[in-house]
């Protein structure tokens, strides 16, 4: 009887056993998977591969926003620490020239009046269980006490010499500076003549691409050619045939023109286009 007993005892342990290992295994092969959450896991010391930035205005009484830039190494905490730090831009951009700034501790700060004539800084801490590591934002522009309004807008654009007309919007407006006409003076036995016209904008400065039309006053003196558009030295020749209503009497003295510039797409009348009625000598 012991010896049937004992068989069967060895027997039933075995079949355990077989069944145990695997179920060990699997066991270990969830836990490596799917770690319990809290547990101790390896990591690495947090790394900068972005660097921090400070979102805002340098002005007094604004508030300053820091980003806490990009981490590798997963941090479990992030610390913020203000600095200030000289105006100049080379000195500023060294860390042992800043003082940190006590108690500004946060993500955000207001600046204060202690902050007007220097720059500010974000010194941005991240840390986990193997480790600590910080990176520095730039330096802000110089903290001023009051927002320095943006020049008036005039729709021209900046530099000096040439402008295309595409350069140009409102308030700026185009100018028929001079005028010239050929055969000048015009005479009574005048068949054809060429108009020319200079165009500029934003103090004097040429302008090319400006379309410019022209027409006698009145206007059944000579033939009113197609708009033309300025050159590169901002002047436009328009050729004029001589018609039936010139002259439009044996005493007159003078050929009124009517010109015109304007920016192609906008009105005749609206825009930056501008307008001017000039005079020329008939003999």
């Amino acid at each position: 009887m012991r010896s049937i007993y004992s068989k069967g005892k060895g027997l039933r342990a075995r079949r355990a056993l077989r069944f145990a290992l695997p179920l060990a295994a699997a066991v270990a092969l969830a836990a490596a998977l799917f770690p319990i959450s809290g547990s101790a896991q390896s990591q690495v010391v947090p790394k900068n591969v972005g660097a921090p930035t400070i979102l805002g205005t340098s002005v007094l009484h604004k508030t300053l926003t820091a980003t806490k830039g990009t981490w590798s190494g997963v941090p479990t905490a992030i610390a913020y620490r203000w600095l200030r730090c000289p105006a100049d831009a080379a000195a500023a951009a060294i860390p042992s020239n800043c003082s940190g700034i006590s108690g500004a501790t946060a993500n955000t700060y207001l600046v204060v009046a202690a902050d007007v004539g220097l720059s500010l800084r974000v010194r941005v801490i991240a840390s986990n269980k193997d480790g600590t590591a910080s990176a520095y934002s730039s330096a802000t522009g110089v903290v001023t006490s009051t927002v320095t309004p943006p020049p008036p807008f005039t729709g021209c654009p900046s530099g000096t010499g040439l402008i295309q007309i595409a350069q140009l919007s409102p308030p700026a407006r185009l100018l028929i500076d001079h005028q010239e006409v050929s055969p000048n003076p015009v005479t009574r036995s005048t068949t054809s003549l060429s108009a020319r016209f200079h165009v500029t904008a934003c103090g004097g400065r040429s302008v090319q691409g400006a379309l410019v039309y022209t027409t006698t006053v009145p206007f059944s003196q000579f033939s009113v050619p197609p708009e033309q558009a300025t050159g590169v030295d901002g002047w436009v020749a328009l050729k004029m045939q001589r018609l039936a209503g010139f002259p439009v009497s044996r005493h007159q003295r003078s050929l009124v023109m009517f010109g015109r510039a304007r920016k192609a797409g906008e009105s005749e009348l609206g825009g930056i286009s501008t307008r001017r009625l000039v005079a020329f000598r008939v003999k």
